[in-house]
């Protein structure tokens, strides 16, 4: 890997090929100038990527968030609030850097009509920095939309976001919270959609809000029409008040089974640690 006394040895060789030219005319040492100024520049933004950017995470997380009309402006803040709460959580915080190479990647889709990646791929390896992803997530702005359009934004997700995942993942997990059922993608978009995502080796789970008139049998259609993929499961909400606790609920799970192995055979135990009481 590069480092900053590498980068100072070749700004040093640099500088002094530029200073040692033979004598030509100006333009022509200006634009030669400008070339190693370029080569520079290049090599250092390599050496910074190289210092930052890690060969692998544990997981990449992508968290979709609904945001239909039936999503006010106080339910969606809760969601917000939700979400950034769980990653300030000392709780959370540990089971993330807890994992065989401790950080996860994190990208965030809003969904409703269209989806849209409200957050690009986030490296998450300490406190401080899961701090400032939750800040980030707090300011979302509202996006409008009608449907709640759950197949598109899994077609998208399988088509454009993963496909932007900048290191590979361990485990790749694709988080649905919602409150409702899917109630405008043509017919096969969600089944052909979802299996692709299942296909590329990520795990489905579900959090549906059981709020309003769209939530009778709503966890029963998440069961059967959303969550795949290895040992996926559900964690419903109890209205959007409840949210944000099963939310971090989820999540803890979600980074313990690194730790548990598959859930399917350890859920009980990475149940346990998420129920545990964090200060």
């Amino acid at each position: 890997m590069l480092d900053k006394r590498m980068v100072g040895n070749v700004l040093s060789i640099f500088w002094s090929a530029g200073n040692n030219l033979p004598a030509m005319p100006r333009w022509r040492r200006h634009s030669r100038h400008l070339l190693v100024f370029g080569l520079v520049c290049a090599f250092a933004i390599h050496a910074a990527q190289s210092e930052t950017i890690p060969e692998r995470v544990d997981t990449a997380l992508v968290i979709s968030i609904d945001v239909s009309s039936s999503v006010n402006d106080e339910r969606y803040r809760l969601q917000l609030e939700g979400i950034a709460a769980a990653l300030e959580d000392p709780g959370v915080i540990t089971s993330v850097l807890s994992g065989p190479i401790g950080n996860i990647a994190v990208a965030v889709v809003t969904w409703a009509d269209d989806p849209r990646l409200a957050i690009p791929w986030t490296i998450i390896s300490s406190a401080q920095e899961a701090a400032k992803m939750a800040n980030r997530i707090r300011s979302l702005p509202p996006q409008d939309g009608k449907f709640t359009c759950l197949g598109g934004m899994m077609r998208y997700t399988a088509d454009k976001v993963l496909f932007r995942l900048p290191v590979p993942a361990t485990k790749i997990v694709v988080d649905v919270s919602g409150d409702g059922a899917d109630n405008c993608s043509a017919e096969g978009l969600l089944s052909n959609a979802r299996q692709d995502l299942i296909s590329a080796g990520a795990t489905i789970n579900g959090l549906p809000i059981l709020e309003g008139p769209t939530s009778e049998g709503l966890e029963d259609w998440y069961r059967n029409n959303v969550i795949g993929g290895n040992s996926a499961f559900i964690m419903p909400a109890n209205g959007y008040s409840d949210f944000e606790r099963a939310f971090r609920q989820k999540f803890i799970i979600e980074m313990s089974a690194l730790k548990f192995g598959p859930l399917a055979d350890n859920f009980d135990a990475a149940l346990s640690n998420a129920t545990q009481p964090h200060r």
